[in-house]
């Protein structure tokens, strides 16, 4: 009898979709029981509780309510997902910022490798994960009786649909948490925009876009589509934008429906972070540019002349 704990991401009042996608790789293990591991502390964790009660495929809720979860820090959530862990065959969490910092210290507290990025599960004990910037494709095989810890490429699954409410109930983990880490402060700009990792279209400006103030034609075409904006790592590296806009192997992998790359060349690093997507339009002068070569539809042009006639001709 096959057991799965998903730890679920969510900001305190809203579930992340990546725990939706969780749920899709969790389908294909063929478990008996799926349970939903929500940590946290404050008004909004029922109202979380509730939407991972309402995700299909969910046995059960578990809703760990701690001072100390007030902030998501792995540091605290680790030994406490350990302490619950028990008799589960897989603990599972998104292949986000928040499963890749989470994961890996849950794995090493229990003694065991991580399974990182799965992208496709052939068996119970064997899985595929992207490897060389998405270039090869590796086969994970995993003894049997050692349970199975690691994340799960969102970018590779499909939101799970909805259910009838799964039941909610309340566990409390006696976990030592450390006393070394502490919660200072969140910093985060104002965001009007889809959130990058889950947006449905996503527009990202490069390089050739040349300065941080030229990159308002980024934000312009984003708002026009209801997009997200991102960006290549080299566009962050010039410090044109912030570095949580950077996609790609380094920064956030996406699987929009559209992605729209402007004035990125194309490197290996940042296609493997847009791999997944649906439609890939690129809009650069070089004809020569990597991207053309991915590409769906390619525009050959000068984006400071193709940006805006874009932005104007959309409604």
């Amino acid at each position: 009898m096959a057991k799965v704990l998903v730890i679920a991401e969510h900001d305190g009042a809203k579930l992340n979709s990546g725990t939706a996608k969780v749920l899709a790789c969790c389908g294909e293990l063929s478990a008996d029981a799926i349970d939903v591991l929500v940590a946290g502390n404050g008004d909004g964790l029922d109202a979380v509780c509730a939407q991972a009660a309402a995700l299909s495929g969910v046995s059960r809720v578990l809703k760990n309510a701690r001072a100390e979860n007030a902030a998501p820090l792995a540091a605290m959530l680790a030994p406490q997902v350990v302490d619950l862990a028990g008799d589960y065959d897989y603990v599972l969490g998104p292949s986000t910022t928040f499963g890749k910092d989470l994961m890996p210290r849950v794995a090493a507290l229990l003694g065991l490798p991580a399974v990182s990025d799965i992208m496709s599960v052939l068996g119970p004990r064997q899985f595929e994960r992207p490897i060389y910037a998405g270039n090869a494709i590796l086969t994970v095989n995993v003894p049997d009786g050692v349970k199975v810890v690691g994340t799960v490429r969102v970018a590779s699954y499909k939101a799970v649909g909805e259910q009838s409410p799964a039941p909610v109930e309340a566990v409390a983990s006696g976990a030592e948490l450390p006393a070394h880490t502490r919660f200072v402060e969140l910093r985060s700009g104002a965001k009007d925009r889809p959130d990058l990792q889950s947006a449905t279209k996503v527009v990202s400006g490069g390089r050739g876009v040349g300065s941080g103030e030229n990159f308002r034609l980024i934000f312009e075409l984003a708002d026009k589509l209801g997009a997200a904006a991102g960006a290549s790592r080299a566009a962050v590296d010039a410090g044109f934008v912030p570095n949580d806009m950077q996609v790609g192997q380094t920064g956030k992998v996406v699987a929009p429906e559209l992605y729209i790359a402007v004035g990125i060349s194309g490197a290996i690093q940042h296609l493997a972070g847009i791999k997944d997507a649906g439609t890939i339009v690129a809009v650069n002068k070089d004809p020569d540019a990597p991207i053309f070569e991915v590409a769906d539809i390619g525009l050959v042009a000068d984006l400071f002349e193709a940006v805006p006639a874009l932005v104007k001709a959309l409604p």
